[in-house]
């Protein structure tokens, strides 16, 4: 019995790169594995890239250097940092909020990319629609009535998503 268990968790291992691999349109992703197995198609050479790439560790260094086929956009983190940043500290934006201004709602302001100029008037709307936007008990309403908010708004429209 503890050879089946034991084998199934072995088999399950090896399966997690090729499961990651196959997981997305793209492939493997970036990395020296990707670099290696680069212009092969099929399901192999994924999996073959994918365990490269897993067992060096290379992909983290990739994406912080921008190399190994890796880029530094952002473009993802930009969006999930946002996300992140107000669940956790709901509670001093909403105080920001009901101020009219701050240090949280100024740093939401910019990662919202609000634009210096245009802060003020984001930080009385904010102050205004206080109760509609702040409503919401969760990081991820709050963004969504903040984001109609400015959706309203003539001047600061531009920054909705």
């Amino acid at each position: 019995m503890k050879k089946l268990v034991l084998a199934a968790a072995v088999l399950t291992m090896a399966a997690l790169p090729a499961t990651a691999a196959l997981a997305e349109s793209t492939g493997p992703g970036c990395g020296v594995g990707t670099m290696i197995f680069k212009g092969q198609k099929g399901v192999l050479p994924q999996i073959l890239a994918a365990t490269t790439n897993g067992t060096l560790g290379n992909q983290t260094f990739g994406m912080s250097t921008g190399t190994l086929g890796c880029e530094q956009d952002g473009v993802v983190m930009r969006e999930h940092e946002k996300d992140m940043y107000v669940a956790a500290n709901m509670d001093q934006i909403k105080l920001d909020m009901a101020r009219g201004g701050g240090e949280y709602l100024a740093t939401l302001a910019s990662l919202m990319a609000v634009a210096p100029e245009d802060q003020a008037a984001f930080f009385t709307l904010t102050k205004d629609r206080f109760a509609e936007v702040a409503a919401p008990a969760d990081a991820k309403g709050l963004l969504a009535r903040l984001d109609e908010a400015l959706a309203a708004d003539p001047v600061l429209a531009r920054y909705a998503s």
